[in-house]
Order: structure tokens, then C-alpha cells, then sequence
């Protein structure tokens, strides 16, 4: 397995033989050029999970890539009758790569603010690491991850539910994604503070350097 961050919530997995995109949103460009994709999937509506603006052309440059988004994003983002909806639950495979939809609820921004739908993706491919993207919520935990994306800094978060989440969790390994928001301090800051009070190790991908877990 193979893991680019490329910015924000953005995130390249490449494992078993498919190149799978995960939240192409409008905090970071990085993404807008990539072509060969097997799949492009999407944890909520929020534009920088998804850019309305751009995703024309992504999809239009990947013809052959399964599209795959939370449902609510087909009520907010015209994809042409591409995507498959994703509810918790759901499960589809990308070449020999398998992907699960957990959870369902974006974290609370604010009482007054209405929840929306978010399904974290755990995806799975035979002797790779178990890796998760959770996109915006917390709640979900699912069983068995190597790796996680952490969100590092969110309008729906503080740091002691994110150390709680990680140490729910137990992934030994993770990597920073949601920093858009943060300062260079603010990184520092969040990434000593999980590194050391959960199990999970942060690595620092934002130089969009691939990386592999586990040093493979």
C-alpha cells in the first residue's frame, strides 16, 4: 500500500493494483490533474470534501473510475449519474480492494447547526493494511485499522474528542489530513499531542511525499 496526501482532505491510496481518491475538496488543488483512477470516493457534501467546481473534470479525465459518495452529496453536487450512493453499511469492492461505509453522521458542528450525512470509509485489500478515512465525525471506530487519517484541526472538533477517538480507535499508525485551518504552530501542537497521548503514530504527509506504512 501506498498513501500521498494531497492536501486537506484529499488522500491517494494506491493498494492491489487500483489508485483510489478519497475527498477531492476545494482546500487544496493537488488532486485536479490525476488521471488513471480506478476510484474516487467521497465521505460528505462539505466543498472541501468535494469541490463543486472541479469535479467535472476530474471525472471527465477518469472515465473508467467507480464514483462512490455519501447520498447526501447527490442532492448538492450534479456527477453526471455516476456515483453510487453510500449508506453505513454498504460495502464495494475496487478491483481486489474492498471498501465499507460506517458510521453515518457528521460530528456536531454546532445544536443549531442540522447534522448531515457522513460515512467513514475503512478499505481492506489481502495482505495490505486495514486503512480508514473518517471523514468529518468521530463516532465511528470500526475494528481492525493499521491506519487512519486523523483529522487534525476541525469547526466540529477539540483536541480531547480527537485524543479519544484515536485511543478508541487503536490504529498504530496514522497521518494528518484536515489541516487546511491550521497554522504551522497549530500542526505542532496537535501532532506531538496525539502522537503521545493515543496509540497512533501521526506522520506529517504534507509534503506529498507516497508513503508506506509500516515502512513497506
Amino acid at each position: 500500500m501506498q498513501i500521498t496526501h494531497l492536501g486537506h482532505a484529499a488522500v491517494l491510496v494506491e493498494a492491489d493494483g487500483s489508485r483510489i481518491l478519497f475527498d477531492p475538496g476545494n482546500f487544496t488543488s493537488t488532486w485536479r490533474n490525476l488521471t488513471g483512477l480506478d476510484a474516487i470516493l467521497v465521505t460528505h457534501q462539505h466543498p472541501d470534501h468535494i469541490d463543486p467546481e472541479h469535479i467535472d473534470a476530474l471525472l471527465d479525465a477518469n472515465p473508467d473510475a467507480i464514483v462512490a459518495t455519501e447520498r447526501g452529496v447527490l442532492d448538492k453536487v450534479d456527477l453526471g449519474g455516476r456515483a453510487i450512493p453510500l449508506s453505513p453499511g454498504d460495502e464495494l469492492d475496487v478491483g481486489n480492494v474492498h471498501i465499507e461505509a460506517v458510521g453515518g453522521s457528521h460530528a456536531e458542528i454546532h445544536r443549531d447547526i442540522p447534522r448531515i450525512g457522513n460515512v467513514g470509509l475503512v478499505l481492506t485489500s489481502l495482505g495490505d493494511p486495514t486503512f480508514f478515512h473518517p471523514g468529518d465525525e468521530l463516532d465511528a471506530v470500526p475494528e481492525g485499522v493499521d491506519v487512519v487519517a486523523v483529522p487534525m484541526m476541525g469547526p466540529w472538533a477539540a483536541m480531547k474528542e480527537q485524543i479519544d477517538f484515536l485511543r478508541a480507535l487503536g490504529a498504530p499508525e496514522g497521518f494528518g489530513i484536515h489541516e487546511g485551518l491550521l497554522s504551522e504552530r497549530g500542526w505542532q501542537l496537535a501532532q506531538d499531542r496525539y502522537s503521545s497521548m493515543t496509540p497512533t503514530r501521526v506522520h506529517d504527509l504534507r509534503g506529498g511525499t507516497p508513503w508506506r506504512p509500516g515502512g513497506r
